[in-house]
C-alpha cells in the first residue's frame, strides 16, 4: 500500500505545483493577487468557497461529534456553517461587491476611517495564526503516521508546500487548486459512503440509509436543544457563533470580491452553502453508522478517527490510500485559504502605510504571505495543544468585529468612534467574561454564577452593540459636520 500511496501524493503535489505555477502566470498586479483581478465565474468562486468551508473539521470533527454526541454535535459543522454561507449569499455578498473592495479592512477604512482600518486589521489578522498553525499539526500528524517523518520536519514540509501554493499565485492559485482537492474530496467521500450503505442494506443504498436512522437512537437524531435555559443559551450561542461569526472574516469577503458580479457572488455563496450542508450530510451519517460497527470503541490503528476505521474496513487498498490523499487535500486547501487571508490583511491594510511597501504592491502581498507563514510557524512546533485556541480565535471576531461590519454594510456610521468602541467593547467584555469564569467561583444558585454561564459570545456581541450605539452618540451628524 505505501507503494501506491507514494504514487497517489505524487500525483498531486506535481498536479498542485503545475496548478500553482500557472495561475502565477496569470497574476500581474496586487488585483490579480488579492481577488483574482475580480473575474472567477460561477464554478471557480462556488468551488473555491465549498474548498475553503470544507475542511478536517467537516471531514474528521463533524463524523467524531456526531459518533459522540448525534446530531446536536454537529450544529456548528455542517449546519450552522453552511447557513453562514447561505446568508452572506442572500444579505451581503452583492452589497459588499459593488464596494470594490480588496480585503474587509478596506470596508473598515470607507466607513470608519484609518484608525478603525489599523485595529480591525490587527484584530483578524492574528486571529488566523492558530488556524494556520493547526493546519500545520495536521499535516505533520497525517505524514508521519503514514510515512514515518519525524515531527518537527514533517510541519516544516508542510509549511514549506503551502506557503509555494500560496505565495506563488495568490487567489488565482487558492482558487485553482481549491477547485481541484474538493472534486477530489467530494469522489472519495461519495465513494465512502456508497460502500457503507450497500454494505449495511445488503446491496440496497436507500436500505442502508433507512437502516442506519432507524438503529440511531432518537435522543441522537436531533438537534433540538436540552431542557433548560443555559442549555438553550449555550445551543443559541453556536447557531449564532457558526452562522455570524464567519461572516465579517477575510477569508469568505475574499471570495465574494473575488466574484466576476454581485449575482455571480450572491450565487456562488448560496450554492457553496447548499452544497456543504449536503456533502456535510455524508460525514455525519457515516459517524453515525460507526455506532452500529463499533459501539463501544473503535478499532485499533485508526488512531480514533471514524472516518480513517471505515476506509480501513470498507476500501480497497486503492481506495485507502485516496483516502488518504483526501485528508491531505482538505487540510492544504484550508491552509492556503487560511494563510492568504491574514496576508492581503497585512500587505494592503497595514504594510502599504509605509512608503517603500506601497510603491512595490505585488512583491509586498507575496512577501506577506512568507510572513504570515512564518509567524505561524512557531505556535505550530511549540504546541501540540493549538486546537484549544481556535475557538478563542473565532469568538473574537464574532464578538469584536461582527456588529462594525454589518453596521458598515447597512448603516451609516458617524466616523471612527462607533468602530472603534464596537470593537474595543466586544472584545474587552468577552475577555473579561472568560477570565472571570476561569478564576472566580460561585455558589452555584448565586446571581453571578448564573451570569457567568451565559456564554460569553453573547455578553461581547451585546457590549460590541452598546459600543457601537455608544458611539454613534457621541460622534456628531454628518448633517453637523457639513456645517
Amino acid at each position: 500500500m505505501t507503494f501506491w500511496l507514494g504514487m497517489l501524493l505524487g500525483v498531486y503535489v506535481l498536479l498542485m505545483v503545475g496548478l500553482g505555477m500557472y495561475a502565477g502566470s496569470r497574476v500581474n498586479n496586487e488585483e490579480d493577487y488579492l481577488v483574482a483581478g475580480r473575474r472567477l465565474p460561477l464554478w471557480l468562486a462556488w468551488g473555491t468557497l465549498l474548498a475553503t468551508w470544507f475542511g478536517a473539521a467537516t471531514v474528521l470533527g463533524s463524523s467524531e461529534a456526531a459518533r459522540a454526541e448525534g446530531v446536536q454535535g454537529t450544529i456548528l459543522d455542517p449546519f450552522a456553517s453552511g447557513l453562514a454561507l447561505i446568508v452572506a449569499g442572500l444579505f451581503f455578498a452583492r452589497r459588499v461587491w459593488e464596494m470594490k473592495l480588496l480585503t474587509v479592512g478596506d470596508l473598515f477604512a470607507q466607513k470608519y476611517g484609518p484608525k478603525t482600518e489599523l485595529v480591525s486589521s490587527i484584530v483578524q489578522a492574528l486571529g488566523y495564526l492558530p488556524w494556520i498553525a493547526a493546519q500545520y499539526l495536521a499535516l505533520a500528524a497525517i505524514l508521519g503516521y503514514f510515512f514515518g517523518i519525524d515531527h518537527f520536519a514533517a510541519i516544516l514540509i508542510a509549511a514549506v508546500f503551502v506557503t509555494f501554493l500560496t505565495m506563488i499565485g495568490g487567489m488565482w492559485s487558492v482558487t485553482l487548486t481549491d477547485t481541484v482537492q474538493i472534486c477530489v474530496v467530494l469522489i472519495s467521500l461519495v465513494i465512502l459512503g456508497v460502500n457503507f450503505t450497500t454494505e449495511v442494506g445488503n446491496g440496497s443504498i436507500t436500505a442502508g440509509i433507512e437502516t442506519t436512522w432507524q438503529q440511531t437512537p432518537p435522543e441522537l437524531r436531533t438537534l433540538l436543544p436540552e431542557a433548560g435555559l443555559l442549555a438553550l443559551l449555550g445551543w443559541t450561542t453556536t447557531w449564532i457563533n457558526g452562522i455570524f461569526g464567519n461572516i465579517p472574516g477575510q477569508d469568505l469577503m475574499q471570495r465574494i470580491f473575488a466574484s466576476r458580479s454581485g449575482t455571480v457572488a450572491s450565487r456562488a455563496c448560496i450554492l457553496a452553502g447548499c452544497a456543504y450542508i449536503l456533502f456535510g450530510l455524508l460525514p455525519v451519517g457515516l459517524g453515525l453508522a460507526s455506532r452500529q460497527l463499533w459501539p463501544d470503541e473503535l478499532p485499533q490503528g485508526s488512531d480514533g478517527q471514524v472516518i480513517l476505521a471505515l476506509a480501513e474496513l470498507l476500501l480497497s487498498p486503492v481506495g485507502i490510500c485516496l483516502m488518504v490523499v483526501t485528508l491531505l487535500a482538505i487540510v492544504v486547501s484550508t491552509c492556503t485559504s487560511a494563510m492568504l487571508s491574514p496576508a492581503a490583511l497585512l500587505s494592503h491594510n497595514l504594510l502599504h502605510r509605509i512608503t517603500w511597501f506601497d510603491e512595490r504592491r505585488l512583491l509586498t502581498s507575496r512577501l506577506s504571505v512568507g510572513i504570515v507563514a512564518l509567524a505561524s510557524l512557531p505556535l505550530a512546533l511549540t504546541s501540540e495543544a493549538i486546537l484549544e485556541l481556535l475557538e478563542s480565535a473565532l469568538a473574537v471576531g464574532l464578538v469584536a468585529l461582527l456588529v462594525p461590519f454589518v453596521a458598515g454594510v447597512f448603516l451609516k456610521p458617524r466616523g471612527e468612534l462607533p468602530g472603534l468602541l464596537s470593537i474595543g467593547c466586544g472584545g474587552l467584555f468577552w475577555m473579561g467574561h472568560q477570565i472571570a469564569a476561569a478564576l472566580i467561583s460561585f455558589e452555584p444558585d448565586s446571581f453571578f454564577f448564573i451570569l457567568l454561564s451565559i456564554p460569553s459570545e453573547l455578553t461581547g456581541l451585546l457590549a460590541s452593540i452598546i459600543g457601537y450605539l455608544i458611539g454613534q452618540r457621541l460622534s456628531p451628524s454628518s448633517d453637523a459636520l457639513r456645517s
